[in-house]
């Protein structure tokens, strides 16, 4: 069966080998420019940091005094493990299904998240085919290093006079893959906090019972936080008021994750060390939780290194109040599509544009799908990136032209 044009531009831009630590960003912002040619729209390129570039494809709309629609993406990809793969990893192999009635795209980045910027170009060249115009100028804008921290793009990006001249008002970002019928659309997100506690003390031969060392500051600190991540847990596995499950972004997750201390089996350690990846709920005060573990750390005579910390907790309104959201509601509705509400269990530069001011929501048109973002064999079924590039044409249509 001959490949269908909008699968075909999606498999080449999965080819694009934009795979950390060394993404060929070169190469994807040529594949846009011609994306732009193809599509008439703007493109403009901006560095931020040398060789990561900020890509921005501008379809203007009838009223482009409006507050504009960001559509955003991100264009690296995590790395692999090749000999886990069934196929190549950036072959993008169409391989059909066991009942011959689909196609699976394999590659690296299929579900996280070049399914969802390639769908938005193609929800756009749908439209025009169409002979459809929105009101609000609408810019598809694909940044560097989101799976990295972002730190070098969309953070910066964010601060720029390049940003503000977009005159952004409401965004859409990723989100992930449901393995349900209903579609997930985050309204916010946990904040990372990184946190690595060091002790030091006496040390000396292992046979004697030596007082003040290192282990014996760090156990009681590893004990408390361990504590609290059974209390979360806990709090994780009660049910709602209505009787529904808590989702993952209800609380706050922690993992010890890091352990080190000692030279050799009888010498005590004269320093240990233990990291923390702690995902903060929105509902918790971020700076308070952060001075509670330095009064854990100083009650133990340890040290606190912070390794990251995100410290904002805005959330998108979803309600009246944004403006926006009756609008991407009744888009999705009409498409009989039931929607589940929730904060995004990890970090996406979906925080940039919030705390800039521009509520955003995070939403992945991947339904009954196995969630395999950053796994072995990731892949997107080719029926579902058709279906995806009719759902962003209509939720584009109806969030680009709520009135002024």
């Amino acid at each position: 069966m001959d490949v269908p044009a909008p699968v075909a531009r999606f498999i080449e831009y999965l080819r694009i080998k934009t795979v950390q630590p060394t993404p060929d960003y070169a190469g994807c912002r040529e594949y846009l420019r011609g994306q732009a040619l193809e599509l008439g729209l703007g493109f403009q390129a901006h560095e931020y940091v040398a060789g990561k570039p900020v890509v921005v494809l501008t379809w203007e709309g009838t009223e482009p005094g409006l507050a504009s629609i960001v559509l955003n993406s991100h264009t690296d990809v995590v790395p692999v493990f090749e000999e886990f793969w069934t196929h190549p990893p950036f072959e993008a192999a169409r391989v059909a299904t066991a009942d011959g009635g689909d196609y699976q795209i394999i590659a690296r980045g299929a579900q996280d998240m070049k399914i969802v910027g390639h769908c938005y170009l193609e929800a756009i060249r749908a439209m025009q085919q169409r002979g459809e115009r929105v009101r609000r100028t609408v810019h598809a804008v694909f940044v560097p290093d989101e799976e990295i921290g972002g730190h070098d793009g969309m953070a910066l990006f964010v601060e720029s006079p390049e940003f503000a001249a977009l005159n952004a008002g409401f965004a859409l970002d990723e989100g992930i893959a449901s393995t349900g019928d209903a579609l997930r659309v985050f309204y916010g997100e946990r904040a990372p906090c990184w946190a690595k506690f060091v002790a030091h003390g006496r040390t000396g031969h292992g046979s004697q019972f030596i007082e003040d060392t290192a282990a014996e500051k760090l156990v009681p600190i590893v004990d408390r936080l361990m504590a609290f991540r059974r209390e979360q847990l806990a709090e994780f596995r009660t049910p709602n008021a209505d009787g529904s499950a808590k989702a993952l972004g209800d609380v706050t997750s922690i993992n010890l994750t890091l352990l080190h201390s000692g030279v050799q089996q009888n010498v005590v350690p004269e320093s240990a060390t233990a990291g923390f990846d702690i995902r903060m709920t929105p509902t918790t005060d971020y700076r308070a939780f952060r001075r509670w573990l330095g009064d854990l750390a100083a009650e133990h005579g340890a040290e606190l290194e912070i390794v990251q910390f995100w410290d904002d907790s805005t959330t998108t309104p979803t309600d009246a109040t944004n403006p926006f959201w009756p609008a991407f509601e009744a888009a999705v509705a009409a498409q009989g599509i039931a929607i589940e509400r929730e904060i995004f269990p990890a970090a996406t530069d979906s925080r940039y544009l919030r705390r800039a001011g521009i509520p955003a929501l995070g939403v992945t048109p991947l339904r009954n799908t196995p969630i395999l973002l950053h796994d072995h064999n990731e892949y997107v079924l080719q029926s579902d990136v058709l279906a995806g590039i009719e759902f962003y044409a209509r939720i584009v249509a109806a969030v680009a032209n709520v009135p002024g």
